[in-house]
């Protein structure tokens, strides 16, 4: 079995086709099972986030399962394959390791370093538990890339030196309304991102934040931790009247601020508001970028303009690129070396076995054997048995670490003629990735 990525992202495929494909309500389920019932996927699990979808497999065969997981995410999205394809990208076997590490780590986000994709991929791994189609293979993928994310984290200043979306958004909104503090600020949504812009615009001394949100309940959560107002999200109108700062981020299907709604609450006002779009897809309809005094920052402005300063914005991007390349590789020659640990089993359980047959033919050839000669008999018996499987068993697990076409363990288990049934079972019983 071999872990499988499918994926568009930001890298590769304009924002109108990312909204287009972004899996919102349970649709992110949906696929997953939809994935899961295609021929050869023993495994699955989706990272959805606002700006990429991955699908991530554990295979027994390459081709004919990129075909159906392609097949899936084009019929749950409703887009032509012919329009999609081409944006898609394919990681396979160890290039599906190392993309997952590089990910969680932030190395691949629109913002390099960025701490929030560490909580979308603990979700994606939480997701498939809960739904059962996690099984051994992703499982450890998942949490090791876990747990590379937080020692990135930990040992670089990779949070200082990349700021998340949130951070950067709101940056490009005091080139137009000037310095956030003693602002009005409307915050839509009451989700991850919604809380940490939330907390950045109280750090920058906004005067006055409020939190609109359709389900009140998560908006006091969010209020209560900040200490600011909350508005049901139909008097987000009235709110805007006085605001100087806008950001949506919520996951609905479908505008959330029209631009009639910002030419009502304004009025002849033409004093400066800037508005943040950080969902997809979109919230704010880009007609509002038309009205007098309005800016539009949305994430496909981000896009153009982070792509252009992401090596002046990340200072400690080689160190964390120098953790994750270790981490790749100390994963990748764990994950073969038990690869290997079925097969030797099964080699010296083939020699015990060898062993054991020998000294039970000699004790009905030999019935008068004392009982010290015999135990000296069966310990030398046992030695060389040892001496003979130690080479072989030592090679097999250095060869492992090898990358090629050649698979030692089976050469090997086809040298000694193992019993495959034998080498499955233990498999199993160790939990084993085959």
């Amino acid at each position: 079995m071999s872990v499988l990525v499918v994926g568009v992202s930001h890298h590769t495929a304009p924002v109108e086709l990312l909204e287009k494909l972004s899996l919102t309500g349970g649709r992110v389920e949906k696929l997953i099972h939809a994935v899961q019932l295609t021929d050869h996927v023993q495994e699955a699990t989706v990272l959805a986030t606002c700006n990429r979808v991955e699908i991530y497999t554990d295979v027994d065969r390459f081709h004919g399962s990129v075909e159906d997981i392609c097949r899936s995410l084009c019929e749950l999205a409703g887009q032509d394959p012919d329009d999609v394809v081409p944006h898609l990208y394919v990681h396979y076997d160890d290039g599906a390791i190392s993309h997952l590490f590089h990910v969680a780590a932030g190395l691949d986000s629109m913002v390099v370093g960025e701490s929030q994709i560490l909580g979308q991929a603990r979700e994606a791994l939480r997701l498939g538990q809960e739904l059962g189609t996690v099984g051994p293979a992703l499982n450890a993928a998942f949490q090791q890339a876990l747990r590379v994310a937080k020692r990135t984290h930990a040992e670089t200043g990779i949070d200082r030196a990349a700021p998340s979306l949130v951070s950067v958004s709101l940056r490009r909104t005091e080139e137009h309304v000037g310095p956030l503090a003693g602002k009005r600020a409307v915050v839509v949504g009451a989700g991850a991102m919604a809380s940490l812009a939330v907390a950045t615009l109280a750090r920058s001394g906004a005067s006055d934040i409020v939190v609109a949100n359709r389900t009140a309940t998560k908006a006091a959560r969010l209020a209560e931790q900040y200490a600011v107002r909350t508005v049901p999200l139909e008097s987000l109108r009235d709110e805007l009247a006085a605001a100087d700062v806008l950001l949506s981020c919520t996951g609905s299907v479908g505008l959330v601020v029209t631009a009639d709604e910002v030419r009502s609450a304004r009025g002849v006002d033409a004093r400066p508001l800037a508005v943040v779009d950080l969902a997809l897809p979109h919230d704010v309809d880009p007609a509002v970028a038309t009205l007098p005094g309005v800016s539009l920052v949305d994430l496909k402005r981000l896009a153009e303009e982070l792509s252009e300063n992401d090596a002046d914005q990340v200072a400690d991007v080689l160190g964390v690129r120098r953790i994750v390349a270790e981490e790749i590789q100390a994963f990748l020659a764990a994950r073969r070396l038990a690869s290997v640990t079925p097969t030797v089993v099964a080699l010296r359980t083939m020699a015990t076995g060898v062993v054991d047959t020998e000294l039970a033919r000699l004790d009905s050839r030999l019935p008068a054997l004392s009982p010290e000669v015999r135990v000296e008999v069966e310990a030398a018996v046992r030695r060389v048995a040892d001496k003979l499987m130690h080479r072989p068993t030592v090679r097999v697990k250095e060869l492992a670490n090898r990358s090629g076409a050649v698979s030692y363990p089976a050469a090997l288990a086809e040298l000694f003629a193992l019993d495959q049934q034998a080498v499955e079972a233990v498999t199993r019983a160790e939990g084993v990735e085959p």
